[in-house]
Parts: structure tokens; C-alpha cells; sequence
């Protein structure tokens, strides 16, 4: 498959930046069992177009044991209440390999992938077909939640939907449902979040016979709250939490700006509720 789709679509988005776009930056910590294993930084641009960048690394004793680091970024569209992806790029490092996964996307269809090693086809796996590959978003655009015009920013419009992810070689949906929302400060945002339950449904591409597979389809331990960006109609993670085979991993914001535009930081304050992860 070409990837000039990929770089014209790129090409495209470069030169017509939104104007009066609202700009994100944002530092997570990542946890496991309550001890800090990582931190990861995102950035990002909102108007009618959107683009994201996402580095994460980890740090203290979990460096010592795994040496892992990975970068991504995705540019799109945003329009009607939906996230048109088109560019995705990402590369993950370990201490013995690297991994880079190039995709083009149009018209929520896939039209070209590059994965530099590829995966070895392994027995097992649930084969992929050129219907998984249609009505998709990349990983990473799959953080962005565009907002109905006219629902508020923070509320069920929020969480309430499906995310098609396709990554380049195994296809899945997490199902968002909302929970309540919670307000949150201290980490340059003060205001409300929306609270959503996430579920993880395996489509392609994966191993069905793989414990984890089983164990994450089966995960009710899993939940998002979700900032909105400005007034940009568009929400995207403040946290993840997410239970492991290993312990829950918690990625949380320490730093959370958004600046130009119309952007104005926090919001009324609400009444928080209970964040009960799992109910769908």
C-alpha cells in the first residue's frame, strides 16, 4: 500500500493551520500500584483541523528493568460533532528493537500502511479484512472526543460512544459510557471533568488463545475522566486508569494548559460524583 496519501494529507494540514486555534500542553505521571514507572507529554492544536503529539517514557526502576520509550502524532479534522482522522505516525523503542507504524486515512477508511519491522503473522490471529479497515480512528485520534454542537462540554455527550480503533494491524473498540463527573484542580485546569467507564472490545487482528486478550476483554476496571479543550468543542483524557494482569496503572495529569483561541482554563464548579468504573 502507498503512502503518499499520508504525505499529501500531512502536506495539506501543515499549510492550512487553523487560524485562532486553540493550543493544549500537557504533562501526565504514569503509575503502577501507586509508584511513578513513567511520564508522558502531549501537545496539540484545535480548530477545524486538529493535530496531537504524544511522547512517553519510563523513568526510575521501571527504566532499569525496560528501557521503553514511544512517540506519536496524528492531524485530522474536526466537523459536525465528529474526528475525521487522516495522518498517523508512531515509533516505540525498547533496549533491543524499534518499531515504526506509518497509516493514511480518508473518509474514516484506511488507505495505506507502512510498519517498519513488520509483525510476524503468528498462528492464531483473528484475520483482518478490508471491512476492518473502514469507519476507523488511529490510537491516537481516538483520544479526542469531538462534542455534538450544542451539548456542553462536560456531561454524557462526553463519554457516551464508541471509538473504532484500528492501529495498523489489530482492530478493536473501547466503549465509553458516563459515569458522573468530578472536579479536578491543581494541575493548571479547574473545573469539571467528565467521569466515563470504558470497556475493550477485541475485533481483529488479535490472538483470540492469549490470556491478555481474555482478561482485558473482560476488564469492568477501566474509566477516563475527560477535559474539554477551551471552547474548541473537542474533550480529550485529564486520566486513565486502567487494571493491569499486573496492578492498575493510573495516567494522570500534572500539567494541563490551554492557551489561545477561546480558551478559557476551568469552568463552574460542580458536584462531584462518585466515579464508579465498570457500568456500561
Amino acid at each position: 500500500m502507498t503512502l503518499r496519501p499520508f504525505a499529501l494529507a500531512a502536506l495539506a494540514l501543515a499549510l492550512a493551520a487553523p487560524a485562532g486555534a486553540e493550543t493544549l500542553k500537557a504533562r501526565y505521571g504514569i503509575s503502577m500500584l501507586g509508584v511513578p514507572i513513567g511520564q508522558a507529554t502531549m501537545s496539540g492544536e484545535f480548530g477545524q483541523s486538529y493535530s496531537l503529539e504524544l511522547y512517553l517514557k519510563l523513568t526510575g526502576l521501571a527504566s532499569m528493568v525496560s528501557d521503553s520509550r514511544g512517540s506519536a502524532k496524528s492531524t485530522g479534522a474536526l466537523a459536525g460533532g465528529r474526528v475525521d482522522a487522516q495522518t498517523y505516525a508512531t515509533t516505540a523503542s525498547a533496549k533491543d528493537a524499534t518499531r515504526t507504524v506509518r497509516m493514511a486515512i480518508s473518509g474514516g477508511a484506511v488507505r495505506g500502511v507502512e510498519i517498519s519491522p513488520p509483525f510476524e503473522d503468528k498462528p492464531g490471529r483473528v484475520p483482518l479484512t478490508d471491512a476492518h479497515k473502514r469507519g476507523v480512528l488511529d490510537p491516537l485520534s481516538a483520544l479526542v472526543m469531538a462534542l455534538p454542537s450544542g451539548q456542553p462540554a462536560v456531561g454524557p455527550a462526553a463519554c457516551n460512544r464508541t471509538l473504532p480503533v484500528f492501529d495498523g494491524y489489530t482492530r478493536f473498540d473501547v466503549v465509553l459510557s458516563y459515569v458522573g463527573t468530578r472536579n479536578v484542580s491543581g494541575a493548571g485546569y479547574n473545573g469539571p471533568v467528565s467521569v466515563c467507564a470504558a470497556r475493550y472490545t477485541p475485533i481483529a487482528g488479535h490472538r483470540a488463545d492469549r490470556p491478555q486478550t481474555k482478561f482485558m476483554a473482560d476488564n469492568k476496571q477501566m474509566e477516563a475522566w475527560l477535559a474539554p479543550v477551551g471552547q474548541s468543542g473537542a474533550a480529550i483524557p485529564y486520566r486513565i486508569a486502567v487494571k493491569t494482569q499486573i496492578g492498575m496503572v493510573v495516567i494522570e495529569a500534572k500539567e494541563f494548559a490551554v492557551s489561545g483561541g477561546s480558551a478559557a482554563a476551568g469552568g463552574a464548579p460542580v458536584q462531584p460524583a462518585k466515579a464508579a468504573a465498570g457500568k456500561q
